[in-house]
């Protein structure tokens, strides 16, 4: 079993960056602030896994990851948007580890979730025969609104939430470029890859729930990849897995490098 390199393990962690700095980048009212002790990135709108926080490096002390905790909070404190704070165990020391979730807690923030960072060098030959499907590049708005609906679903979001999040012209550009699996005309699966500093990053991977369990992720997957080899020339691909979603990337060559935990944080004011 491979196990993963320092180099790996901050590589992972520099993608969650970069993707993230390119999703805020491309909404309406976005921005990235960097910080010595702490990375930014706020779409600005009420989804809290849209204005997240970063550690900008491996957090040795408890008093590290507080003042990283510290900044972020008076950031989003300016604000009235739910936000997360996003890190790895692998850039904690265990003492640390243990200690987190109780200097999280004094921000007000909750386990939200967990992902599993992971990569690939070339992809695994399909394991059975996909699905086919009408695989459509984004390029207007029926795209990008199909993006957005099939993710709000798939995050328990409103629809109106994911439109504002997605159905935005800026989002999708040369180094962003998503794609909508169809069954005739109704979108079942989506794909945005996007080159992140010389790297394929595979990120909105949903579905929609009646077509979950027949590949169509893997295949829209596979036609976004292709289109990242065949323009940008990159075959290098990182993505950041939810549980669900682990066995699929594993099935098609991914492995794991570091784990990510997220926590969330309410709206500055509410209850």
């Amino acid at each position: 079993m491979h196990t993963a390199t320092r180099a790996e393990i901050d590589e992972s962690h520099a993608q969650f960056r970069g993707a993230w700095r390119q999703l805020a980048l491309g909404s309406l009212a976005g921005e990235v602030v960097e910080r010595p002790e702490v990375f930014i990135a706020a779409s600005h709108i009420p989804w809290a896994l849209m204005n997240a926080a970063f550690l900008r490096a491996a957090a040795d002390t408890e008093q590290a990851l507080a003042a990283a905790v510290a900044s972020a909070a008076r950031y989003f404190a300016t604000g009235k948007h739910p936000w997360t704070f996003i890190m790895s165990d692998d850039w904690m020391a265990p003492a640390v580890q243990e200690r987190a979730e109780s200097i999280l807690a004094w921000y007000r923030l909750k386990p939200l979730t967990v992902v599993t960072g992971m990569v690939a060098d070339d992809l695994r030959e399909p394991v059975r025969p996909l699905p086919a499907l009408d695989i459509r590049p984004v390029k207007d708005a029926w795209g990008r609104q199909a993006v957005a609906d099939i993710n709000a679903i798939s995050y328990d979001m409103p629809r109106e939430l994911g439109r504002k999040a997605f159905d935005v012209e800026s989002m999708f550009h040369d180094d962003s470029r998503g794609f909508v699996a169809c069954q005739g005309d109704a979108p079942a699966s989506s794909t945005v890859v996007m080159r992140v500093d010389g790297i394929a990053y595979i990120a909105l991977v949903a579905t929609a729930p009646e077509h979950r369990k027949a590949s169509v992720a893997e295949t829209v997957m596979r036609r976004a990849l292709a289109e990242a080899r065949d323009v940008w020339g990159i075959q290098r691909t990182v993505l950041h897995a939810t549980q669900a979603g682990e066995p699929v990337y594993r099935r098609m060559g991914y492995r794991p490098v570091t784990r990510f935990r997220v926590f969330s944080a309410p709206a500055p004011g509410s209850a």
